[in-house]
C-alpha cells in the first residue's frame, strides 16, 4: 500500500503525559517515464518508486488504473496494435522486463534476466516482433525475438540508457550515458551507438563535441530524418572559477541527420546569462514541428520549432568569413559557423519557448494530441503544455496522487538534482555526479590549486571513508558537500540544506557487479581473489575488507602528468566496474591498464611476475567488488 501511518510518541511535562500524533505520510511514485496509447487516449505512467504502472484517462485526466510490477519500472514502449506494454524492470533482483495486456491491465508475462542489468530505455520494432533493450550496466543492447525464447545481445561503449528506433525499423539509435576510454586526452565524449537491426551488430556511432556525457534522452523524428540527443556539455579544459555564461557546464541537444548517421549540429539549451541544467527527455510531435526538452536540473520545458532551427543550421557557414544570409523570418544568422554552433548561447534565440513547470524534476516527456506532457519526478505530478497555446500562457497541473512525503534522504536526493541551488541554474550536483556516481572527466577544481586536474570521484560510501578528494584536501564528506556547494555551485545555503545531501549519499547503495554469476564470483575472479589476498601482490595491504580501503594516502607512482601531490587517497575498490577511467587523471582506460601498463614500477601493488591470465583474473575479482 502507498498509504502508511506514522506514530510519533513523547514524553512531555512533569507529568509524563503520553502524546501520540499520528500523521499520514503518502510514499513517492517517482514518474520516470511516459508512453500513450496508440488511440491517444490513454497515458501510461512508469512509476519507479512505487514500482507500478498507471494508467491516466486523457480526457478526464485521472488515474483510472494502476498496475503493480515486479520492479522498479525504467523504460515503456507499447506494440504497434497497441495490445500490450513493454516495461523494463531495472533493480537489483528484477532486471528483466514485463509484457502487460492492455486490456486486462495486468502482467502476462515477467522475464528476469542477469544479463538485462540496468535494463533502462526500450524500443519495440514497427512489426511487432523485436523488443530491444538497453542494459545499461551490462554495456549492451537485448535483441529479443518475441516470439522466441532467449536474446541477442550487441556491445556498445558505455551506460546505453535510452534508444530509438527509425520508423522503417532499420536502426536502432542508442545514447550511451557516459565517455568510454580515458580522461586525459584532448577529446572525450560520449557517442550515440548505430544498431543495424537487420545485421544485430553495432553499424557506426555518433561522436558528440568534447565534454558531451550525461546522455539521458533520445528520439527520432516521425518522417525518419533526424536523432536528437540531450545531454551536458561540459567545459572541463577550464579550471572551475567562475559559472557565468556556462563556464563549467552547458546544456545541449544534439541533431543527428538519421538516414547518413551523422552529426549535423550541436545546440546549446542554454541562454547568455541562465542556464537549463540537466536536459532529460526529448519528444517530438507527430507533425514534426516540435521537439520538446525537459530541464530536470531547472524544471522547465523548451519547446523547440524544428523548422526554424533547421533552416538556421543551414543557412549557418560552414566556415568563417562566408556570407550570413538573411532568414526568412526578418533576422539573422549568428555571426558563427556551423561547426562552433555547440559554443553559440544565443543560437536558440527566438527559436523556442522556455517554460517554468509547477513541479519539481521533469524527466519524461510526451507529445498526444498537440500536448506536450512532463513527468515531474519529485513532485508525483505531471505538467501539460498545449502547443498552440500562447507564448504567456502556463503549463496546467496535474497531480498523479497526494503529495509525497519527503524524508531527509528523499530531499537530500532532490536537492542534490536541483539546479535552482546554483547561480544562474547552469549544473546541479548531478551534472557532474550522475546518479551519485562520476561522469567519466577530468575536473580542475580550486580546492588544491589551479592546472592539476583529477578525474571525478564516485559519491558511493565517500561519507564512511574519509578523506575525500583524491588529494584528501578535505577531511570528510561533510566538509566536501559544503565546499562543493560554495565553491563549485556558488550558493550559499542552509546548513539544513547540506544535511539532507549528507543523507541522500550516506543512503547510497552499490549496485551488484555485472561480473558476478548469479551474485557469486566467477571462476576467474576467485583466482583473482586468491591473488589480491596474497602477500605475492600486496593489494589487500592498502585495500583491505570490507570497505576495501585502508583510508590513508600513499605514493604509489600513479600521479598523472598534470599532478602535483606524490601521495593520494587509496579509493575504496566497490563498484570500480563502474567508475572508469582510473588513477587520478583517468590515464587508465581499463582495470587491466591500472595493473598492467599504469604499475610498470610495482609500487601500486606488486604485478609485474604475473602472467597475462593472472592480470586478466586480477582485473576480474576487483571488477566483481
Amino acid at each position: 500500500m502507498r498509504n502508511r501511518l506514522w506514530i510519533c510518541a513523547a514524553w512531555v511535562g512533569a507529568g509524563h503525559a503520553l502524546f501520540v500524533s499520528l500523521a499520514l505520510a503518502t510514499a513517492p511514485l517517482g514518474p520516470i517515464a511516459l508512453e500513450p496509447s496508440r488511440d491517444g487516449r490513454m497515458l501510461y505512467i512508469a512509476q519507479h518508486d512505487a514500482q507500478r504502472l498507471d494508467w491516466l484517462d486523457l480526457l478526464s485526466e485521472e488515474i483510472v488504473a494502476s498496475t503493480p510490477l515486479p520492479g522498479r519500472p525504467a523504460g515503456l514502449a507499447v506494440s504497434p496494435d497497441g495490445g500490450r506494454i513493454y516495461v523494463s524492470l531495472s533493480g537489483p533482483d528484477s532486471s528483466g522486463y514485463a509484457i502487460l495486456d492492455t486490456k486486462t491491465r495486468a502482467v502476462a508475462q515477467w522475464i528476469e534476466s542477469p544479463a538485462m542489468h540496468g535494463a533502462s530505455g526500450l524500443a519495440v520494432s514497427p512489426g511487432g516482433d523485436v523488443l530491444y533493450i538497453c542494459n545499461r550496466f551490462a554495456n549492451s543492447i537485448a535483441i529479443i525475438a518475441l516470439d522466441k525464447p532467449g536474446a541477442t545481445h550487441a556491445p556498445v561503449p558505455r551506460e546505453p540508457v535510452a534508444c530509438a528506433l527509425s520508423p522503417d525499423g532499420s536502426r536502432l539509435f542508442v545514447a550511451n550515458h557516459l565517455p568510454a576510454g580515458r580522461a586525459d586526452e584532448p577529446n572525450v565524449s560520449a557517442h550515440i551507438s548505430i544498431l543495424d537491426t537487420r545485421t544485430k551488430s553495432i553499424a557506426g556511432d555518433i561522436a558528440l563535441p568534447s565534454g558531451s556525457g550525461g546522455l539521458r534522452g533520445i528520439a527520432c523524428s516521425p518522417d525518419g530524418k533526424f536523432v536528437f540527443a540531450t545531454h551536458v556539455l561540459a567545459r572541463f579544459h577550464m579550471p572551475t572559477t567562475q559559472l557565468e555564461r556556462g563556464w563549467m557546464n552547458t546544456n545541449a541537444l544534439t541533431i543527428a541527420d538519421a538516414r547518413k548517421g551523422e552529426r549535423i549540429a550541436t545546440v546549446l539549451l542554454d541562454t547568455i546569462d541562465r542556464g537549463a541544467a540537466n536536459p532529460w527527455g526529448v519528444a517530438v510531435s507527430a507533425d514534426a514541428k516540435t521537439v520538446a526538452v525537459a530541464h530536470a536540473g531547472t524544471h522547465e520545458l523548451s519547446l523547440i520549432d524544428l523548422d526554424a532551427l533547421m533552416r538556421k543550421i543551414e543557412r549557418t557557414p560552414e566556415r568563417a568569413g562566408a556570407d550570413i544570409e538573411e532568414r526568412d523570418s526578418g533576422f539573422y544568422a549568428a555571426p558563427t559557423i556551423r561547426g562552433e554552433i555547440h559554443n553559440d548561447l544565443s543560437f536558440l534565440v527566438d527559436l523556442r519557448r522556455r517554460i517554468p513547470l509547477g513541479g519539481n524534476g521533469p524527466r519524461a516527456v510526451a507529445i498526444v494530441g498537440g500536448i506536450a506532457y512532463a513527468a515531474e519526478y519529485f513532485t508525483d505530478s505531471l505538467s501539460a503544455i498545449d502547443l498552440a497555446a500562447r507564448e504567456d500562457s502556463r503549463p496546467r497541473a496535474i497531480a498523479l496522487g497526494p503529495a509525497p512525503s519527503m524524508s531527509p534522504i528523499r530531499t537530500g536526493e532532490k536537492y542534490f538534482n536541483d539546479a535552482q541551488f546554483c547561480f544562474q541554474g547552469w549544473q546541479s550536483c548531478a551534472s557532474c555526479h550522475p546518479d551519485a556516481r562520476a561522469d567519466g572527466l577530468n575536473w580542475d577544481l580550486m580546492n588544491d590549486g589551479l592546472g592539476n586536474p583529477k578525474n571525478a570521484k564516485s559519491m558511493l560510501l565517500s561519507h564512511a571513508t574519509p578523506p575525500v578528494m583524491a588529494t584528501g584536501v578535505r577531511a570528510d564528506a561533510e566538509t566536501a558537500v559544503r565546499a562543493g556547494l560554495r565553491f563549485i555551485q556558488f550558493a550559499m545555503r542552509p546548513e539544513e540544506d547540506s544535511i539532507c545531501i549528507d543523507e541522500y549519499l550516506k543512503s547510497l547503495k552499490p549496485e551488484p557487479s555485472p561480473y558476478l554469476q548469479n551474485g557469486e564470483l566467477s571462476e576467474a575472479a576467485r583466482r583473482g581473489k586468491a591473488l589480491f589476498d596474497s602477500p605475492e601482490t600486496g593489494c589487500s595491504a592498502c585495500h583491505p575488507e570490507p570497505l576495501f580501503t585502508d583510508m590513508a594516502m600513499h605514493n604509489v607512482g600513479t600521479k598523472g602528468k598534470y599532478g602535483r601531490h606524490d601521495s593520494l587517497d587509496t579509493p575504496t575498490l566497490i563498484e570500480t566496474w563502474r567508475t572508469a577511467p582510473y588513477l587520478s587523471e583517468g590515464q587508465c582506460a581499463t582495470m587491466l591498464d591500472v595493473l598492467a601498463t599504469g604499475n610498470s614500477n610495482d609500487r601500486h601493488g606488486r604485478t609485474s611476475q604475473l602472467s597475462e591470465q593472472q592480470l586478466e583474473d586480477l582485473a576480474e575479482y576487483v571488477l566483481s567488488l
